[in-house]
């Protein structure tokens, strides 16, 4: 099943459970939002068109996070004129988790739960553990008595004889 919807004057395919990005909404983090604006719903092939919108459907979401967008660059130039000018910025947006699309009399049956991000402290953890593990392999076939490798010696070029 899934759903188009105008959301802050753009419209999204969406269906459940995924994750959309959106012009900033006036909604906190972590509230939920509903978007009644929806134009066309497809449930198993079953199409209903809104003529503009679907009567009495509605897409129930929960805000995620707020956050920038990439960086926009904007950059004028006259060739052999002596003008060149740099602007830019940064897009506002809501990232939005779908948590259903409803039909006319429907309601939401349960939440999709969404996962944070871990922390950067543990992902340093676990590398470490990891590059720990490897290293002891390495040490124990030095500590067996095995000799170690060494450079092979450069020879010294031959001097050519002055004359």
């Amino acid at each position: 099943m899934y759903a188009i919807v105008e959301i802050a004057g753009q419209q999204f395919k969406v269906s459940r459970g995924t994750k959309v990005y959106v012009n900033r909404l006036d909604a906190s983090e972590g509230s939920k939002v509903e978007f009644d604006k929806v134009l066309l719903i497809d449930t198993d092939g079953k199409v209903q068109i809104g003529t503009p919108s679907v009567d009495g459907a509605k897409v129930a979401a929960t805000v995620i996070a707020h956050l920038k967008g990439d960086k926009v660059i904007v950059f004028k130039k006259k060739r052999r004129k002596g003008y060149q000018k740099s602007n830019g910025h940064r897009q506002q947006l809501s990232q939005i988790l779908i948590q259903g699309v409803l039909a006319k009399g429907e309601t939401l049956k349960d939440e999709v739960a969404y996962e944070k991000k871990a922390p950067k402290a543990k992902v340093v953890e676990v590398v470490e553990e990891v590059k720990a593990k490897k290293a002891p392999a390495k040490k124990a076939a030095a500590a067996e008595g095995a000799p170690a490798k060494k450079a092979p010696a450069k020879k010294a070029a031959p001097k050519k004889a002055a004359k």
